[in-house]
């Protein structure tokens, strides 16, 4: 019976997985690097290959190219504790059956290989992705949500499929659409990107399908549009939810049948492009409004990644934060601004109604105005002091007057109004009030499951049940 083996220069990630494959009845053999699995294929074949992605002698995509060549029948799963895009999308296009990321949830990665010992199809490698003059925004991003997005944009990496990117304003869709075509067949073409509400209407269809000379007043001479600009490359159309109905049907036939034609011409153009579309509008809502034609939505929806606010990422606050610092202080030729712990703290509380663009905001505005090196809670703006405490005051803009502060200060204006007014057992009555308000949004937020919301806060299941009835909150 062949074995799964596992490579990681991580003595402690070897000793979990062997672990778990013992428990699981799987076999596994064990290797410290890339060099002793190399000789071991020589004489010997695994099920399963799961190796990191970075090791001191071999890096984990050398490797799979390695035995993409030499044994393409066994399924390579790459593991790796830098979470970035590059990774993902690197090692999918060098033919990896799955990317995890670390830390991992073992009971997945055990499913993950029991799946890949079962299945016998196996991918073809891909080319490696050539270098481009044109720096691209980075996507950063630890957490879950957006390591399901690096890993669409992987699988999406040899594909022309028409892709729809839906989330909030600020939330990256373009910057997805560049990854998108970036790692793409046509990465060696144009990205031409038009945001579709920004374009008076009666301009609009002239941007996109281009005109011919005399074609309208003052139609001089005859101009490309934007599908022709994009020819062989990728067309991003931002803001697709606000196109008006007359050009929704004009670009659902250029979709359907691959050609156009310029505003007052008569040949028929083919349009070589891939069309990438995005909108921070419900379209499915807006075609039963009637503002959106329901044909054209399941033209543009064959691939749907919804982007996550940042509100939902909390964890990738810090990782944005650094980079946006970085690269502020690198466009105003000064000195790199530092969060404290408690500032980064303060800033992960805020909802972010503007997403990362709002955070990328707020450290030009750091880097520009914090007066030292290190930026404390007090050099913030008085938006995210305040919505730190209150998340109602996210809204709220810079300037505004009027004192609020975290949860704590308003704890110490409340104890200090009971201890003026001469209140009797002031702890007793501010304890009682403190707990209600936690365990009761505890339950809130776990919707009544009270074994989760006493994992959730670190408590016993007969403790949570004691205080629900003691503080009355069964209700």
């Amino acid at each position: 019976m062949k074995k799964i083996w596992v490579v990681d220069d991580d003595r402690s990630i070897r000793w979990v997985l062997e672990k778990a494959l013992m428990r699981a009845q799987m076999p596994c053999r064990l290797f410290e690097s890339a060099e002793d699995v190399v000789k071991a294929l020589e004489a010997e074949v695994p099920a399963v290959l799961l190796s990191d992605i970075r090791m001191h002698d071999m890096s984990g995509v050398d490797l799979l190219a390695h035995v993409r060549k030499t044994h393409p029948e066994v399924p390579v799963i790459i593991m790796t504790a830098f979470s970035d895009l590059d990774s993902a999308v690197s090692a999918f296009q060098g033919g990896a059956y799955e990317y995890l990321a670390k830390p991992f949830d073992i009971n997945r990665a055990i499913e993950l290989l029991r799946r890949a010992c079962e299945e016998s199809s196996q991918r073809e490698p891909e080319e490696k992705p050539a270098q481009e003059d044109e720096a691209v925004p980075e996507i950063i991003g630890h957490s879950r949500a957006m390591q399901e997005v690096f890993r669409a944009i992987g699988r999406l990496a040899h594909s022309n499929v028409t892709v729809l990117l839906t989330g909030e304003s600020g939330t990256g869709k373009e910057v997805v659409a560049r990854a998108l075509h970036r790692h793409s067949l046509r990465r060696s073409a144009p990205f031409i990107a038009i945001n579709t509400a920004a374009i008076p209407r009666e301009l609009l269809e002239s941007e996109l399908f281009g005109h011919e000379r005399g074609a309208f007043t003052g139609a001089s001479q005859m101009q490309y549009g934007r599908f022709e600009q994009a020819k062989g490359g990728t067309l991003f159309l931002d803001e697709i939810g606000d196109m008006p109905m007359d050009l929704q049907t004009r670009l659902l036939r250029v979709l359907s049948d691959g050609c156009f034609y310029r505003v007052g011409g008569r040949q028929s153009i083919r349009a070589d492009v891939r069309v990438i579309a995005a909108t921070n509008q419900n379209l499915e809502e807006r075609v039963k409004e009637g503002l959106f034609r329901e044909d054209l939505y399941h033209r543009l929806n064959v691939i749907h990644l919804q982007l996550p606010p940042l509100r939902e990422r909390p964890e990738d606050v810090e990782s944005l934060a650094e980079y946006f610092l970085t690269n502020a202080a690198r466009s105003l030729q000064t000195e790199r601004k530092k969060l404290t712990p408690e500032a980064l703290d303060f800033i992960r509380r805020f909802p972010f109604p503007g997403n990362v663009r709002q955070l990328e905001n707020l450290c030009n505005w750091l880097t520009v105005m914090a007066p030292a090196q290190m930026i404390h809670v007090d050099d913030l703006p008085y938006e995210f002091r305040a919505a730190a405490g209150n998340p109602a005051l996210a809204g709220e803009t810079l300037g505004k007057t009027g004192r609020r502060g975290d949860w704590t200060e308003l704890l110490r204006e409340a104890a200090m109004k009971k201890l003026e007014e001469a209140e009797p057992e002031v702890m007793n009555v501010l304890t009682r009030q403190f707990e209600a308000v936690l365990y009761r949004a505890a339950l809130d937020f776990t919707h009544g499951r009270r074994v989760e919301a006493a994992y959730k806060l670190g408590v016993g299941r007969n403790t949570l049940t004691r205080k629900v009835q003691e503080l009355g909150l069964s209700e």
